[in-house]
């Protein structure tokens, strides 16, 4: 990840493709890690399949975008917990025509142990959503996403 100007950030990725359906992918200079897809789908199931690495992505997202607001609304938390389900039409990955071959809907659930009212947390949730990167393409490639923050 790189700056210009001080506001516009690069991000990039590499990867090679290993055989099947089977990928290997760099970030930086982190080690490499594969993309697969399981058995049925025609894979060898050695690593998760790239729809699975953008549910985690979102996961990944709010873990840094919380954090980061919750500081700036002096709320506090000692826990945050996610789960992201995306559901997809296989019809659109084998083919059919007029079947979005993205996800169709996706639900997040955060579940956040915190001692904040319930008025605190509504408000760190709509800063989070309303900056939240990897959020945000799925609000703006008009994929419903259903929100769900649990109090612990």
């Amino acid at each position: 990840m790189s700056t210009t100007n001080n506001t516009l950030v690069k991000i990039s990725a590499t990867a090679k493709w290993d055989e099947g359906v089977r990928s290997t992918h760099t970030i930086r200079d982190f080690e490499g890690f594969p993309m697969d897809e399981p058995v049925h789908l025609g894979g060898t199931d050695t690593g998760a399949n790239p729809l699975e690495f953008i549910a985690a992505a979102l996961n990944g997202c709010k873990a840094v975008m919380i954090p980061l607001i919750a500081h700036e609304q002096d709320f506090t938390f000692t826990a945050i917990n996610f789960d992201t389900t995306g559901i997809v039409d296989a019809r659109g990955l084998m083919g059919e025509a007029g079947i979005k071959t993205h996800f169709q809907k996706v639900r997040f659930v955060c579940e956040i142990t915190t001692n904040e009212s319930d008025e605190a947390i509504e408000q760190l949730k709509a800063e989070v959503e309303r900056r939240c990167p990897v959020y945000n393409l799925f609000a703006d490639a008009g994929i419903p996403v259903e929100s769900k923050w649990i109090k612990k």
